[in-house]
């Protein structure tokens, strides 16, 4: 039975549609109600269909004798237990499902729409994505969810087979490195691009390990995931240690067989697994997150050991360092990176430099910069193509021996 209104709407609906045509289809009830599947709520197509044969006098047709679902219909309950092993793969709490038709049944429900004006009609693919979902929902207990689920069940109703599309999962924390040589990232050698050579010793990268590498491998193993992907907030240079309270990052696990794990536990795998980083603060994020940290522009502190070519007076290293804090340089992109990046003029700011004189030849310098200097082209001077710099202040070469990330800064 349908409620007094929907009847009513239903009925007004018909007065516009050639009743004499309706009448000659030879439409299964759920394909007839389909026709006016967004004519009111709270019904089923099923029962649209009957009430507007009812009004039309019309003969009722077995499922599969319909000439639009050809018995389709009737498989609804078997396809929804097709989705519910598929989705049965893989850990999740929340599904959607998608389905796939015939493209010539698709093509025969949209000339039969064009045909007799119906604008009130449903797609037959929306209708059995719903009737799936609900079944599966109501024997699995998951929520279909259609902005973000965990997985989506792609069903071919042709061909009766069921693919699934998993969603990633994204793990937020800070890094420490504590070993230098080590890149952020995965670097394919730049020779056989990652083929393997004799230039990498057949192993397809430059450096044999990176942070990403040390973070995504025990998070594939305690996921099951297919693949990882790593999202830093910037990254340092690979000679330099990342120290204080860490790089932020976010680390995406793709295709995860299980999505609920032990957060603490993967930390502590990662933290015992090396001695080259150490993380802290896990926890589960999202790819909006993935887009802040990305296009976050922190400040950062940074202690840089720095050698000079001759003896300096340490009242001249105070001098010039006090000069520089606060000042804006000109940065043209250093020669080290021309060979990828465009050449082309950059001002920044430093915002912060102090010196510890070890010995006149030598000192150490904690520098705070705006996102994106320069640092060890701050220093010496790459020829002159930052202005002012350390080494151009000093009159005298400067030697960049070590550099640390000492903190990233207002990175919130």
């Amino acid at each position: 039975m349908l409620a007094e209104d929907m009847e009513g709407q239903l009925k007004a609906t018909l007065e516009k549609t050639d009743k004499k045509m309706m009448a000659q289809l030879k439409l299964c009830d759920t394909c007839l109600g389909r026709l006016y599947g967004k004519v009111g709520r709270g019904a089923t197509n099923a029962a649209r269909g009957e009430f507007v044969r009812a009004v039309l006098e019309s003969e009722r047709w077995n499922v599969k004798d319909c000439q639009m679902c050809k018995g389709l219909v009737d498989d609804i309950g078997k396809l929804a237990d097709l989705a519910i092993t598929t989705l049965g793969d893989w850990e999740h709490s929340t599904f959607l499902i998608g389905t796939k038709f015939d493209p010539e049944l698709v093509e025969a429900e949209e000339s039969l729409w064009a045909e007799l004006g119906v604008e009130d009609a449903e797609s037959i693919k929306a209708e059995f994505n719903r009737e799936i979902g609900k079944i599966v929902e109501s024997r699995t207990g998951k929520t279909a969810e259609f902005s973000s689920p965990d997985v989506v069940a792609i069903i071919d109703t042709l061909y009766e087979t069921a693919d699934a599309q998993v969603s990633p999962i994204f793990i937020y924390g800070r890094y420490k490195k504590l070993t230098r040589g080590i890149p952020q990232t995965r670097w394919p050698c730049n020779e056989c691009n990652g083929k393997g050579c004799a230039k990498c010793n057949d192993t397809g990268k430059m450096y044999q390990t990176s942070v990403e590498e040390q973070t995504g491998i025990p998070a594939l193993e305690i996921s099951g995931g297919k693949d990882h992907r790593f999202h830093g907030m910037g990254r340092e240079d690979i000679d330099a240690l990342m120290l204080g309270t860490g790089r932020p990052f976010v680390l995406e696990i793709k295709e995860p067989r299980k999505r609920f794990f032990d957060l603490g536990e993967l930390e502590q795998d990662i933290n015992r697994g090396t001695n080259d980083i150490e993380v802290s603060g896990l926890r589960i994020s999202d790819r909006d997150e993935v887009i802040r940290i990305k296009e976050a522009r922190p400040a950062k502190k940074y202690r840089v050991k720095v050698h000079f070519a001759a003896p300096i007076p340490q009242e001249k290293i105070f001098e010039v360092v006090g000069s520089l804090g606060g000042t804006r340089v000109a940065q043209r992109t250093p020669n080290r990176v021309l060979h990828r990046r465009a050449d082309r003029e950059r001002q920044r700011e430093i915002k912060a430099i102090e010196a510890d004189v070890i010995s006149p030849d030598e000192a150490d310098m904690v520098i705070t910069t705006e996102a994106g200097t320069y640092v060890k082209e701050f220093v010496h001077g790459d020829g002159g193509r930052t202005v002012p710099s350390v080494s151009g202040e000093l009159g005298v070469a400067c030697e960049v021996k070590t550099l640390d990330v000492l903190e990233i800064l207002d990175e919130e």
